[in-house]
């Protein structure tokens, strides 16, 4: 190993270490952001849905621990690690992460999307912990209540805003990547993650997904999600064709829209193929 890729290593056990004494639960990161030991399963045939009760290292964000000694293991065990990742959804700080994505295709600016949601909604994002990206994106630290988990997602709230909750992780600051290094962003270092507000915890735990369900659409409903489409723009035409399937699956009416959504699609440059395989995909995620 190269001096750089070992002091690389050193400094990112020594990021995870902090993190932990903070009571932030780590894994060890490669730089392509993946958890760094491989699972002791993978030559099973059999694949047994083991989260860590075999007692081996490997099990991605279920390896996620506080204590320095089973850190240093890890890292140990992952001399190749060049960053570490921050489980979400556990105690003592039920850590959220909200996920706001560069777009480099030009698909809208999630920061915008966010302030959009909190003015509609009534919350504002209160000062909190803050990792800025090597891609130009951000990360906030929110905590949320005991008892509650939140699910994780892409672009459900809106194009580019990503929720990582219960199962997910966070790149640490000070991790190093293929595109560059995570840090805090200037004035958050010392601050806490802050509490999750009330509103928008409603909107990250919606409520239980209909199924099969054969109601007509909300005529008003359905033509916003159909002109949130036609108003697409090269680059950002998939993104906002599966937020809009997403939504008209989320609230029951997905399969009475996806005519009119496909339509929409294809006016915008997408092939009817491209348009009925991202519906697809939306409307897989509320049949699970």
């Amino acid at each position: 190993m190269a001096i750089t890729d070992r002091q690389t290593a050193t400094l990112a056990l020594t990021h995870a270490l902090s993190a932990a004494e903070r009571g932030l639960p780590v894994i060890p990161l490669t730089a392509r952001k993946l958890p760094a030991l491989p699972s002791p399963h993978r030559n099973d045939d059999r694949r047994p849905a083991c989260r860590g009760a075999c007692g081996l290292p490997g099990h991605g964000v279920h390896d996620a621990t506080t204590d320095p000694a089973a850190v240093r293991a890890l890292f140990a065990a992952a001399p190749w690690a060049t960053g570490y990742g921050i489980a979400c959804g556990r105690p003592p700080h039920h850590l959220i992460g909200i996920d706001l994505d560069v777009d480099p295709t030009g698909g809208g600016d999630p920061a915008v999307s966010l302030r959009q949601l909190a003015l509609h909604h009534l919350f504002t994002i209160p000062p909190t912990v803050m990792v800025l990206t090597p891609s130009g994106g951000r990360h906030l630290w929110l905590t949320g209540p005991p008892g509650i988990p939140v699910p994780n997602s892409a672009s459900r709230l809106a194009p580019g805003i990503d929720i990582r909750g219960t199962g997910g992780y966070l790149v640490g600051p000070g991790s190093v990547t293929r595109h560059g290094r995570y840090r805090l962003a200037p004035g958050t270092a010392g601050l806490p993650p802050a509490p999750c507000p009330r509103a928008l915890l409603r909107l990250l735990t919606p409520p239980a997904r209909r199924r099969h369900s054969v109601e007509s659409p909300d005529p008003d409903r359905g033509r916003g999600l159909v002109r949130f489409v036609l108003a697409a723009r090269e680059g950002g035409r998939n993104t906002r064709l599966f937020w809009a399937a997403c939504r008209a699956y989320e609230h029951g009416y997905g399969d009475a829209l996806a005519d009119a959504l496909t339509r929409a699609a294809v006016r915008t440059g997408l092939t009817e193929r491209e348009a009925r395989a991202t519906i697809a995909s939306a409307a897989r995620l509320f049949r699970c």
